[in-house]
């Protein structure tokens, strides 16, 4: 298995970083549909909440930084995929946090230091 450093991470293009988050998205849109038609069978009952997915790590003015902005995170302290990065139009936090623990393993799997969040409304 190789270990992805920051080193690594520093040197991704524009790019490089564009389509993991791209997979990052993709990962959390089917976790997130996934659970909702296996677990929840379709139903969109409580639990009522957030789920988002932190980047820590990336400097603003990176290469990476800036991708991760342009995709929309937002910089606070670490990057935020701010509330439910698998983007299903639901209310249900256990829902989004599927997504968004989908979409950490993508963005650690390429080397980001990765954690999904939640919280309930």
């Amino acid at each position: 298995m190789t270990t992805i450093t920051q080193d690594d991470i520093r040197n991704y293009t524009a790019e490089e970083v564009a389509h993991i988050v791209h997979l990052a998205k993709s990962a959390a849109e089917r976790a997130s549909a996934e659970y909702l038609h296996n677990t929840l069978k379709g139903e969109d009952w409580m639990p009522c909440g957030f789920a988002s997915v932190e980047i820590s790590g990336v400097r603003a003015n990176s290469r990476a930084g800036k991708v991760l902005a342009a995709a929309g995170m937002r910089k606070t302290g670490g990057y935020w995929w701010w509330n439910n990065p698998g983007g299903l139009l639901v209310q249900n936090v256990d829902c989004k946090t599927e997504g968004a623990r989908a979409a950490a393993q993508v963005l650690r799997d390429a080397g980001f230091e990765a954690y999904a969040v939640d919280r309930l409304d």
